[in-house]
């Protein structure tokens, strides 16, 4: 079977304890992405399964009707939102995804950018490297408001570790993520405006969709 990957920005695949099952088969490795449905789909041509790494490219039917001799599509993680099903079910190609994804890692991540933005550690190490030692100050968690947008399995994480941290967890999101929030003794803010407003670190977890960037972003505001 001729396999493709792609979107491995990190060259991880051939690094999983799975990989050495494919031996015998024909697997092709795409490190770099491709966006357009016309190029990826010359890229693809040949490819009997794909494999797609997270949500990174969008599967739309414009690339599944160039694509013949595709009988799989298997997706790292539990979104789906990227896939046009409906025209892998009219061309006979399954698809396939991960039934669980640990969000711990996006979860750590989150806090490692809030982290670093607060204290301005990327600027610092580069000044660092400039010879130049602490030019600016940091700003601590504690005391502040941190707004966590959709209390799932990823924002409740961040959400734990900011009241470690000493803040204030402001919660907002869908009537099941503000009932989870408030069961876990997090505070609901009165509206979606009044959420944003009183927000100093801003935490965004909703599920990614085509129309909407993928499940975690952050961006800090008032120091």
């Amino acid at each position: 079977m001729k396999i493709a990957v792609i979107d491995d920005y990190q060259d991880a695949f051939r690094t999983l304890r799975c990989y050495p099952k494919l031996d015998g088969h024909e697997v092709l490795v795409y490190h770099n992405t491709e966006k357009d449905p016309v190029r990826l789909a010359e890229r693809l041509r040949e490819a009997e399964a794909v494999i797609l790494t997270q949500a990174r490219s969008p599967f739309p039917r414009a690339l599944i009707e160039r694509l013949p001799r595709l009988r799989l599509v298997s997706q790292t993680g539990r979104s789906t939102g990227h896939i046009d099903i409906d025209a892998c079910t009219e061309h006979g190609v399954v698809v396939s995804a991960a039934g669980f994804a640990t969000p711990h890692p996006t979860a750590e991540l989150t806090w490692r950018l809030i982290l670093a933005a607060l204290r301005h550690i990327p600027y610092e190490a580069q000044r660092l490297k400039q010879g130049h030692w602490q030019s600016t100050l940091g700003v601590c968690v504690k005391g502040k408001i941190l707004g966590v947008y959709a209390f799932g399995r990823i924002g409740s994480l961040v959400a734990n570790v900011g009241r470690a941290f000493g803040a204030r967890v402001l919660c907002w999101g869908r009537e099941g993520s503000l009932g989870r929030a408030t069961t876990a003794g997090f505070d609901v803010a009165e509206s979606r405006s009044a959420f944003f407003a009183e927000t100093d670190i801003l935490s965004l977890h909703p599920r990614s969709t085509l129309r909407r960037a993928a499940s975690s972003r952050m961006r800090t505001f008032r120091a």
